[in-house]
């Protein structure tokens, strides 16, 4: 189908050929033109000096201003270049000593067309702070005489990706801003333990609305400092790596705040500069402003933006935010996405957008081999996870956002008896397999306010009250535990190529995810992850815990997500079986609400010996126990569901009408329980 568009594709990556071209033509190089930010802004020059660089095209003269020079918006002009630049040089001062001390404020005067002076914060600006008693950010000088050093190198690239989305500011159990230390000596300990190789930060370019979840963006090269310095997070970054950890920034290059103040908007006193002049400047949902990625200057500006991340602070690869947005001239408002060809290529893509995307992932791909980049599309745009040389858009994984819409959909509007096995399994396989995807039951989005969580929609107001072990296990809070681990173990298994989870849902954390703000009084208090819960052995939270634990370790060791897809033997809509082979390994699943089977014949393409690696049922995952590890499963030579071969498991079948703890407690152990998972091992092959 896509042949009927190659014109397209070869237009795409003409415009894409011409552009790289032209930068290595005019600037160059692609690495000298990605090192723009070692000479725009504010820097630090070898003999002690100071180089200042603005791009401004609007202006009519520029200034710099700040503790420096008492002020004085007078004092230290600009130079007037070419293309809208300007240029300032501060020589250092009789004893060799920086004229702009580390740590005072600064601010780039700005005297607009209609005369107006304006103090802007530079938007190379590497470090913003905000006094308690103030509104907005102030700019703050960088220059620490001993920067951190990075100590160990970036993990390997991955095979499996098991990401574990956070959030540094709420990654504590206490109702405040968490730091960068936090998370470096309690969060990412835990992270490791469970089995997770990769960590997706959120909310670390500066914003100044901390309720914004750090998706308006006001200085997008400064690490926010509400969480500590960019040392503290520089030794972060490092920690993990030593640790084996590869890390990924949540990237939002597809607009920008509205801030004026502190932020990018109208930063030369014009409405366009780095965005759309007009009503094609302003996202109509977002309330924020829209790159215009033709222009050079912006281009320099975001290539430059992701190189310094890789380059200072050793950043593994990006997540890049609200690609939908950027690829669609409507941004996907108002639009929804069958499927059709039709939809991803005419007049209504944004084709300098893509230009853009498919130049940044080339960078990346050329300068550091070794990193990462995933695309947030909701729209399916084809190609997009395929090379650029292909005309494709050149990220490595795209997220498989349908996956979490299915669940929510399918626990909100049907009953257990009536879930659909088979469009359980075609949302979790209906994939390009040419492109990989990222798959996740629930992530941030699912938790914050407005919406529920897996474990709040399963158990709901019932896990303030009835989640410790010495209140009577309740059938809601049963059902809530035994699905909530099926749904994920389906989904890491069956979804994608990698896996995702975001920090707390591991283990049903209750209640959701609310930043301060006059809403709420400026509470704290949901916007903090109560990792505490899984440390109290009287409550049901660690059984959750450890089965999220268990079953990343059991991928580290088999590589499932880095495996061919699942070939789906059984999905079996009156039983509610779901039976799929991967990286060697038997997937099971009974979602039934009450029915167990024995005798109950599976498909299987090797012969062999098998065992049971993983039992949702385990008691230490806050099962029934209704499984004995010890028994072994001998395949018989009998074709079944297209397989040349099957499991035979017991000879005869019952129904359970009752509460599945209270029946055959010493039944035969070979059957597959109602509302259980189980993986088999073929143990006749070596792992």
């Amino acid at each position: 189908m896509l042949l009927l568009f190659y014109k397209t594709f070869y237009d795409r990556y003409s415009l894409f050929y011409n552009r790289l071209k032209n930068i290595e033509e005019n600037e160059g190089g692609l690495d000298k033109f990605s090192k723009s930010y070692k000479t725009f802004g504010v820097n630090q020059l070898v003999d002690g000096g100071i180089y200042c660089k603005e791009w401004a095209p609007g202006a009519e003269a520029v200034f710099l201003a700040g503790d420096f020079n008492g002020w004085n918006p007078f004092s230290h002009p600009y130079k007037k270049m070419e293309y809208g630049k300007w240029e300032l040089f501060i020589p250092p001062g009789q004893d060799g000593c920086s004229p702009v001390p580390h740590g005072s404020k600064l601010k780039v005067v700005i005297r607009a067309q209609n005369g107006e002076l304006l103090y802007r914060i530079s938007p190379w600006a590497r470090y913003v702070v905000r006094d308690e008693d103030k509104v907005n950010y102030d700019w703050v000088h960088w220059n620490p005489p001993q920067s951190y050093i990075h100590k160990h190198p970036s993990p390997k690239r991955l095979k499996s990706l098991r990401i574990y989305e956070s959030h540094v500011g709420i990654a504590s159990p206490e109702g405040k801003v968490a730091s960068y230390k936090n998370f470096t000596y309690n969060v990412l300990p835990r992270i490791k333990d469970l089995g997770y190789n990769c960590v997706q930060l959120m909310a670390i370019m500066e914003h100044a609305y901390y309720a914004s979840f750090g998706y308006q963006v006001t200085s997008f090269f400064a690490a926010s400092s509400r969480y500590g310095t960019p040392d503290d997070l520089k030794e972060m970054i490092d920690v993990a790596h030593s640790m084996g950890i590869t890390v990924l920034l949540d990237v939002v290059h597809s607009h920008a705040s509205k801030n004026s103040e502190d932020g990018l908007n109208k930063f030369d006193g014009s409405d366009s500069c780095f965005f759309h002049s007009g009503p094609r400047g302003t996202h109509q949902l977002w309330d924020s402003r829209l790159f215009d990625y033709a222009n050079w200057e912006v281009l320099r500006f975001l290539l430059s933006n992701l190189r310094m991340w890789i380059a200072d602070y050793g950043f593994d690869g990006f997540r890049f935010d609200g690609v939908t947005s950027m690829l669609y001239h409507h941004h996907g408002i108002g639009t929804g996405f069958s499927g059709d060809y039709n939809e991803y290529f005419g007049l209504h893509v944004d084709e300098d957008a893509l230009c853009y995307l498919m130049l940044a992932n080339h960078m990346i791909n050329f300068l550091h081999p070794e990193c990462i980049t995933i695309a947030e599309d909701v729209s399916g745009m084809p190609a997009l996870c395929r090379p650029v040389a292909e005309g494709g858009g050149g990220f490595d994984y795209r997220l498989a956002m349908a996956i979490p819409d299915k669940w929510i959909q399918i626990i909100k509007e049907l009953k257990d008896e009536d879930w659909n096995m088979g469009n359980i399994v075609h949302t979790l396989t209906n994939r390009r397999h040419e492109e990989k995807y990222i798959a996740y039951a629930e992530s941030h989005d699912q938790a914050l306010v407005g919406d529920k969580t897996l474990a709040f929609r399963l158990m709901d107001a019932e896990m303030y009250t009835n989640m410790s072990v010495l209140s009577p296990l309740t059938p809601v809070i049963d059902r809530g535990i035994q699905l909530h681990k099926m749904i994920r173990l389906i989904t890491h298994a069956l979804g994608g190529e990698s896996y995702l989870n975001f920090m707390g849902n591991e283990f049903g954390h209750p209640e959701w995810l609310d930043f301060p703000r006059k809403g709420n009084n400026e509470s704290y208090h949901y916007a903090r992850r109560q990792f505490n819960l899984t440390e109290d052995h009287l409550l049901r939270y660690r059984f959750l815990n450890a089965f999220d634990r268990d079953m990343n370790k059991l991928e580290e060791r088999f590589g499932w997500l880095a495996s061919p897809q699942a070939y789906v033997s059984e999905k079996h809509e009156s039983n509610k079986v779901i039976a799929f082979e991967r990286a060697g390994l038997i997937f099971i699943f009974n979602f039934h609400p009450y029915q167990s089977y024995v005798d109950y014949r599976v498909g299987i393409e090797t012969p062999g010996k098998y065992k049971i690696l993983l039992d949702s049922d385990a008691a230490e995952y806050g099962g029934h126990q209704r499984l004995d590890h010890s028994t072994e499963y001998f395949s018989e030579e009998y074709p079944h569901n297209y397989r040349p071969n099957s499991l035979m498991q017991s000879n005869s079948q019952t129904t359970f009408s009752q509460h599945p703890r209270r029946c055959h407690k010493h039944h035969i152990e070979v059957y597959i329980p109602s509302r259980v998972a189980i993986v088999l091992q073929n143990t006749d092959i070596p792992e």
